[in-house]
């Protein structure tokens, strides 16, 4: 693993410095950094860049890509830990960050030119990247079309949800192509900036707020073509999507992994188990499997977080109180990324006696 050109920030340690994993820098900036100020960043308006730049700095925003571009190349269970061990220090922050990686993971499958000149800038964390493709699990016309211009291809329609604005550089977008058969997706990279046709409008969360999430709207934005990253079946995208779920399943383990440790004593214990029981279900599960592990997972986060609410009291619906942020990111997660399949895996549990 190779350290970052630049400093370490907040006293970040580069992966891989001293012997140290990704893994244990994850869990470092989790207790060190992340959780002290995490009630902070709840009530700010925008996560802070500085925790952002110790990201960057301890080699973090270049996990998902390959070594010889500055990436840590890291294996999917590896990978999987690190998103946990942020989200049980700060959900808002690990929330934005995530976002980055499938820009990574696009640009280093596509290689050539566009990956020579953002792939390394990208996993150093120098440019940072959100995604605009929810979308595309829209049933109806497609909410972001592009038409070939000659030499560039015009965007038109919204995205619902960006996260990071003013915290990102670049957005990885999704927009079909209704003049090609069968409308296939179009990958390009656009420039997180208003103007010349893009506009956004802020959306308020209940919570992850900070994430500065905004709903984008494209009125012929001009992309050049050496922004794009490919064109792909729609269906061979669903098929990707549908095996894609695992990561916000983590995101979920790692707000149940902190209640369990601010619970302690049997109830923390009982929790921690489940936590290692449903990582075992996010990993070992068939694509089918995993809407009903997803489900499971936020059921635990939804159910750690109550138990601290209780063992709280009364001071957990202080806004200054651990308990009711905790209780309300549970909720969010809830709904984050979720599918038809989740939603449904979701109701059969809440219906169990």
């Amino acid at each position: 693993m190779s350290a970052p050109a630049n400093p370490p920030a907040n006293g970040a340690t580069p992966a891989g410095a001293h012997g140290l994993t990704a893994r244990e820098i994850a869990a470092e900036l989790s207790d060190s950094l992340l959780f002290p100020s995490a009630l902070e960043v709840d009530q700010a308006s925008a996560v802070p860049v500085s925790h952002l730049d110790a990201l960057a700095s301890a080699g973090l925003y270049g996990m998902a890509g390959p070594p010889d571009h500055g990436g840590l190349g890291l294996e999917p269970e590896e990978a999987m830990e690190v998103i946990e061990r942020l989200a049980s220090g700060c959900l808002t922050t690990t929330f934005v960050w995530l976002q980055h990686h499938a820009a990574v993971r696009a640009v280093s499958i596509a290689g050539g030119a566009v990956a020579e000149q953002w792939l390394r800038p990208l996993c150093d964390g120098e440019r940072r990247a959100g995604v605009a493709f929810a979308g595309l699990r829209r049933p109806g016309p497609p909410l972001l079309a592009a038409e070939q211009t000659g030499e560039s291809w015009a965007i038109t329609g919204a995205a619902p949800w960006v996260t990071g604005w003013s915290l990102i550089d670049v957005m990885l977008v999704a927009a079909r192509v209704p003049a090609m058969p069968g409308a296939p997706v179009l990958w390009l990279l656009v420039d997180a900036v208003e103007g010349q046709g893009l506009s956004v409008e802020r959306l308020r969360l209940e919570a992850v707020d900070a994430s500065v999430t905004v709903r984008a709207a494209f009125d012929g934005v001009q992309v050049s073509e050496d922004r794009v990253i490919g064109i792909e079946p729609f269906a061979h995208w669903q098929e990707r999507d549908a095996g894609g779920l695992r990561p916000n399943g983590h995101l979920s383990l790692g707000l149940a992994r902190r209640c369990a440790r601010l619970l302690g004593g049997p109830a923390g214990l009982a929790i921690g188990e489940l936590v290692v029981e449903r990582r075992r279900h996010l990993a070992g599960g068939d694509v089918g499997q995993l809407p009903r592990a997803r489900a499971e997972a936020a059921e635990l986060a939804l159910a750690a977080a109550t138990s601290l609410v209780i063992e709280t009291g009364g001071r957990a619906v202080l806004m200054d109180s651990m308990a009711q942020l905790l209780a309300r990111q549970a909720i969010f997660l809830l709904v984050f990324g979720q599918t038809p399949a989740i939603k449904s895996e979701q109701l059969r549990l809440r219906a169990r006696p």
